[in-house]
């Protein structure tokens, strides 16, 4: 996700999408192989002025069935979703979240900053609105929040036992919408997930939600969202499209196997300490503490990199110590 909106204070031509009516799905990776070869076959070199760098090109369709759709010239979450919207000619606050290579609401595909440049974006629109009473009998709810980018907070895990999990009701994949009549659009999820811990025990509180429009044959019993252990194995090709929330998009690498392991633990630990997921927040802490050479130093590059936001003294000993473990191939 993107992280711009974690910072609480500042420091001091268009182009249109289209259809392809009878395209098959298969086709969706085109344009990825080029542009994986031509990034290749530049290493070394500056890149070329922004008017001659090849177009990447994605191909997309709407989750619940739709045609394919060509979408290009993004460089953010929310860009994406104003091409998706192009495309299909509806309204990009109608999208709540992309998944990667799957129509199904499935919390491992989620699309976070990162596009493999072979993949196929499939865009989950609002569907059924539902408001929900939800008695609070104990201090943890059960629910893992992460949100789109682009203003909408939903909810990626239900854990079991929980409280919420008795409320079948609500499900993964269900954008959280309001909070005691409470808006929350546009609300990070960090605060979502602050707010539900906040409220009082043993008192019902009501939850307004919108869950993703389904195809008549993908109804299919609730999910429990992602384990954390299988997430971030997104995209087959041979490199991935990063998109950041200040500057444009770059085109890198897969990541290795010391990325993958050390964003997984992060991960781990912000749902532990914050009830958040954010995998695009996870790989930037990695990326800030891979050549910080004590948790101190890490600790003003962390500081520096993601705005004053006060993260618990102990939250960033234990990825300080995720990193070093992840270096070393401890886990």
């Amino acid at each position: 996700m993107p992280l711009g909106p974690w910072k609480k204070k500042n420091k001091s031509t268009k182009e249109s999408s289209n259809l392809v009516e009878n395209e098959e799905l298969g086709g969706g990776h085109a344009g990825g192989a080029s542009a994986a070869k031509s990034a290749a076959n530049g290493a070394g070199l500056p890149p070329p002025p922004a008017g001659l760098r090849p177009k990447l090109v994605f191909h997309t369709q709407l989750a619940h069935g739709s045609p394919t759709g060509r979408i290009e010239g993004f460089t953010n979450v929310k860009e994406l979703y104003g091409r998706i919207a192009e495309a299909f000619n509806i309204s990009p606050p109608e999208i709540l979240f992309c998944t990667l290579n799957t129509h199904k609401i499935d919390m491992e595909k989620l699309l976070g900053g990162q596009i493999g440049l072979e993949d196929f974006i499939f865009a989950h629109i609002k569907g059924i609105k539902k408001e929900v009473e939800v008695f609070k009998s104990e201090d943890a709810l059960g629910l893992t929040i992460t949100d789109n980018g682009a203003g909408y907070a939903f909810i990626k895990r239900i854990k079991d036992g929980s409280v919420v999990d008795g409320v079948k009701v609500i499900c993964v994949g269900d954008h959280l919408e309001c909070i005691n009549g409470r808006n929350i659009v546009g609300t990070r999820h960090y605060e979502v997930a602050r707010m539900l811990k906040e409220l009082p025990r043993d008192k019902t509180f009501t939850l307004k939600l919108v869950e993703p429009m389904k195809a008549f044959e993908m109804l299919e019993p609730r999910s429990k969202g992602a384990k954390p252990a299988s997430e971030n194995k997104v995209g087959t090709g041979k490199g991935t499209l990063r998109l950041r929330s200040k500057g444009p998009a770059t085109v890198e690498e897969m990541p290795t196997e010391f990325e993958e392991k050390a964003v997984r633990k992060v991960d781990d630990l912000l749902e532990s300490y914050m009830g958040i997921r954010d995998t695009e927040l996870a790989a930037t802490m990695v990326e800030v503490g891979r050549d910080k050479k004590n948790p101190d130093e890490f600790a003003m590059a962390l500081d520096e990199a993601l705005g004053d936001f006060a993260f618990p003294d102990e939250f960033v000993f234990d990825v300080w110590g995720a990193i070093g473990d992840a270096k070393q191939g401890r886990f």
